[in-house]
């Protein structure tokens, strides 16, 4: 017999593989923010957790797993947007850092602990791996990011930023 454990982990792998929204080369279980799946009172229960408040990507986030669970025939289902603990860069898979590098996005360097949130910080630039760099805005594509610009060169790139 399954066990409802194992019904929870089978939606879990299901959802697991959805693509962030914004940054389509990592997955929502890359990300951090598939925090886990619970089957109670009828219903899988998807606890996601945004990267920050007003994460727009949210919304297509939850509408993608309703989609795939749905395609799966699996009708009861309720997201739920969890903030606390508040979703920290130190969720980021070591995958996902090295899959935002080769995409052109500098992933953070350090737990978000470790540094100030508004101090810049020295970023290697993920095309030609220099040093030389300078934050350009501290909001980069989305307010996730920080804007950089490669001094070596001469492209601007987004840094994932700390928090």
């Amino acid at each position: 017999m399954v066990t409802t454990e194992q019904l929870a982990l089978n939606v879990y792998n299901l959802i697991s593989e959805i693509p962030d929204p914004e940054i389509p080369v990592i997955t929502i279980k890359d990300l951090g923010i598939l925090r886990d799946v619970v089957y109670s009172n009828g219903e899988f229960v998807v606890n996601i957790t945004p990267t920050y408040m007003a994460c727009p990507a949210m919304g297509m986030i939850e509408d993608q797993i309703k989609e795939i669970l749905a395609t799966n025939g699996i009708q009861h289902v309720r997201v739920n947007l969890t903030y606390t603990p508040a979703w920290t860069t130190d969720w980021l898979s070591s995958e996902a850092k090295q899959k935002l590098k080769k995409y052109g996005i500098a992933p953070p360097s350090h737990s978000s602990c470790t540094k100030l949130v508004n101090s810049p910080e020295t970023v290697a630039c993920p095309q030609c791996n220099s040093k030389d760099t300078e934050l350009i805005s501290r909001f980069g594509s989305t307010a996730c990011k920080a804007l950089y610009k490669c001094n070596s060169c001469k492209e601007s790139f987004d840094l994932f930023k700390c928090h």
